[in-house]
């Protein structure tokens, strides 16, 4: 959805059931022909392990170069909070966001990095981009310390 039809901002909008319930919604970016990039920082991201039901957490970082449509805020925080109560594997909750925003707002390039919080003391980090980042993106490192006692 993309412009004046938004439905969740302005007032209280309740937290999806599942991922699968929420809606990503849009605006028009009012820089289209301008290359830059938008970073979306969830450091308290949670979803459930799908086989023991045990909380999961991570510190999710999205940048992407937007075309046409920007994602509006409210609505990603709804969508991330959906999973809050969803059982996936991490990796299948990294591509699952990635995908889903794409298919949102179209963007020029995305990616997306998972840093997931040990469990039995091995961390998962999981990384996805749409491809080759446009030519003349400036790309910050994503900043996320790595977890101590890796290496």
């Amino acid at each position: 959805m993309t412009g004046s039809g938004l439905t969740q901002l302005g007032h209280a909008a309740a937290l999806p059931a599942g991922p699968d319930r929420a809606v990503l919604e849009t605006v028009a970016n009012p820089h289209p022909d301008s290359l830059y990039l938008v970073r979306f920082a969830a450091p308290e991201f949670t979803s459930l392990c799908p086989i023991t039901g045990q909380p999961d957490f991570a510190h999710l970082v999205i940048d992407y170069a937007p075309a046409a449509a920007l994602v509006e805020s409210k609505s990603l925080k709804l969508f991330l909070g959906s999973f809050r109560n969803h059982g996936a594997f991490h990796e299948d909750c990294t591509l699952t966001i990635a995908r889903r925003l794409v298919a949102a707002c179209a963007p020029r390039w995305l990616r997306i990095g998972g840093y997931w919080y040990p469990r039995g003391g091995i961390p998962i980090d999981v990384f996805w981009q749409t491809g080759v980042p446009p030519e003349g993106l400036w790309l910050p490192d994503q900043g996320v310390p790595p977890y101590r006692g890796r290496g």
